[in-house]
This record gives structure tokens, C-alpha cells and sequence, in this order.
């Protein structure tokens, strides 16, 4: 896995593969603190432009209720 500081150079430029890899970084907190927010938001936004791995991520997380609200729905 490459240095979340590099997934973060990509994202911020919104590449949907590194954002989606930093929503994982801050998932597991691998080389980053432990945030379920931040990891959502980070899915959200590579899933807001079709990731489907990020779709998938989005989905587990509301669906357990792990940085956002819980959402068996969505």
C-alpha cells in the first residue's frame, strides 16, 4: 500500500482510486489516525464518481453504521 500522503496528492485532486484508498487509510488507520467519518466522507466522494469498490464501502458503512448513520436502506 503506498504512503497515505500520496493517496492524499491524488485525491485532493480528485482521483476516485486514491480517494477511495484514503477512505481505506483512515478506515483501518493505516499511517493515519483511526477516523470512520473521514473514511466515509473519502468513499463518498470516489463513490460520487462511479469507484465501484467505493460504492461497495459506502454501502458497509452505512449499513453498519460505521462513520456515518446507520442505513440498512441505502
Amino acid at each position: 500500500m503506498r504512503a497515505p500522503s500520496q493517496h492524499r496528492r491524488a485525491a485532493d485532486q480528485g482521483y476516485a482510486a486514491a480517494q477511495n484508498s484514503l477512505g481505506i487509510a483512515y478506515y483501518y488507520g493505516n499511517g493515519v489516525e483511526k477516523d470512520l467519518k473521514e473514511a466515509f466522507k473519502w468513499y463518498q466522494l470516489a463513490a460520487n464518481q462511479g469507484d465501484v469498490m467505493a460504492k461497495v464501502n459506502v454501502g458497509h458503512a452505512l449499513y453498519n453504521g460505521r462513520g456515518g448513520e446507520k442505513n440498512t436502506k441505502k
